[in-house]
């Protein structure tokens, strides 16, 4: 058991690594065409069916381009498709949310206090969140609303910011950031998957035919494209908030949740502005800054929690351990000044990523990391700053091994 969980441990490494190298490559290509897109010029004497073109200079090369709205006369020889980078993107993310989330669903899918349920009840959620998530935006942008850019974009945003709320009473803070991530994520993947590329197909195929092919699919494709473009930068946000637990873990979580994405939106706006050579927007950085001020403050709020909480079934075997006695002096004298409610280190006020070690409850349901981080390892704690001693490590070691045998 011990081996497998240094495994797992590797293993949710390398997904996550994999997730971050096919996210780079999605929105690095995303961010380029619509830079590009936005840059377009129309001068005399281009070819016919040309919209625009663009001479750009990188790595001591020229490169000029030219985009058509609908297709060029003929069909070229090579035609490069822009949509596996989207595709390994979620299927990355989808494994990580199973290695993560899933495997340890107890620890970081589920919390109690927030809403009983059984592992497969909250996987069944999770994946059912998941997807009416992007139903309910498809049908959206397919209905009349979907004609106005500017209407549809904020009816979504009130649909996320519903969502947002929602998640944070059916799972853990950490989780349902996660969950409007990997919804928003699967929202922008699936319109690659079932939009963009079927529509770009469709034409190619009338123009393979001899067919005119009708500009309605590429103005559709475009418009769930500049979705994409807009909901990027929210969507690394929720990504990267579980190593943050004053996003996640605060009273005002789908709050901050919420301005994230006007955040986001501001940004995008700024470079996008930029590209198309329409000045420069400077204010939406003023705005951005006020709103992560704003996000700051909300953070603060305490959430006022009443008992002790006790540590799930999952857990408490590692409680009725006979070592836990020994643990739990170990990692009361050696990691509860930082990883406490009030922590007493000097410059740490908030727990490290919300971890709590000052009860038996959160001892327990923390054995595996402890196991990991402090036991098989040395990474905690930090430079061993609490002069954590090797028979204390063992100790550690025997105590989670044992009760995984």
């Amino acid at each position: 058991m011990m081996d497998f969980a240094i495994f797992w441990d590797w293993l949710s490494f390398a997904v996550r690594w994999l997730h971050v190298v096919t996210g780079i490559a999605w929105i690095g290509s995303s961010f380029y065409f619509v830079a590009l897109d936005l840059g377009l010029r129309q001068r005399p004497g281009m070819p016919a069916g040309a919209f625009g073109e663009e001479w750009q200079v990188h790595g001591g090369g020229f490169y000029h381009i030219q985009k058509y709205l609908v297709a060029p006369a003929e069909m070229p020889e090579h035609l490069t498709w822009f949509k596996w980078e989207s595709y390994a993107t979620w299927l990355s993310g989808f494994a990580m949310l199973c290695v993560v989330y899933y495997a340890g669903a107890d620890l970081f899918l589920i919390d109690p206090n927030v809403l009983a349920m059984s592992v497969p009840v909250g996987i069944l959620l999770s994946l059912a969140t998941i997807g009416v998530g992007w139903v309910v935006y498809d049908l959206l942008c397919r209905s009349p609303l979907g004609k106005s850019d500017t209407g549809l974009m904020l009816v979504l945003y009130a649909v996320l910011v519903f969502i947002a709320w929602g998640l944070t009473h059916l799972f853990t803070g950490r989780a349902a950031f996660l969950h409007l991530g990997a919804i928003t994520a699967t929202i922008m993947s699936a319109n690659v998957f079932m939009v963009i590329i079927p529509n770009q197909k469709i034409v190619v195929a009338d123009l393979i035919a001899g067919r005119k092919p009708d500009p309605k699919y590429g103005k559709i494709a475009k418009q769930r494209s500049l979705h994409n473009n807009y909901l990027t930068l929210p969507v690394l946000f929720l990504m990267l908030s579980n190593h943050y637990p004053l996003a996640f873990g605060t009273e005002f979580n789908w709050v901050i949740a919420s301005l994230v994405f006007i955040i986001g939106v501001l940004i995008r706006h700024y470079f996008n502005t930029m590209h198309a050579r329409k000045g420069n927007p400077t204010w939406t950085w003023l705005a951005a800054a006020v709103l992560f001020v704003v996000i700051m403050w909300l953070s603060t709020v305490p959430k006022v929690l009443t008992g002790e909480a006790k540590a799930s079934s999952a857990a408490q075997i590692y409680v009725a351990s006979a070592h836990f006695p020994a643990v739990r002096d170990t990692v009361l004298g050696r990691c509860s000044m930082c990883h406490a409610q009030e922590p007493s280190y000097e410059g740490i006020y908030h727990a490290p990523k919300g971890v709590m070690l000052d009860t038996d409850a959160g001892i327990a349901e923390q054995a595996r990391e402890i196991y990991l981080q402090a036991g098989r390892s040395h990474a905690m704690p930090p430079a061993n700053v609490t002069q954590i001693t090797d028979k204390e490590r063992a100790l550690l070691v025997a105590w989670f091994e044992e009760a995984e045998k």
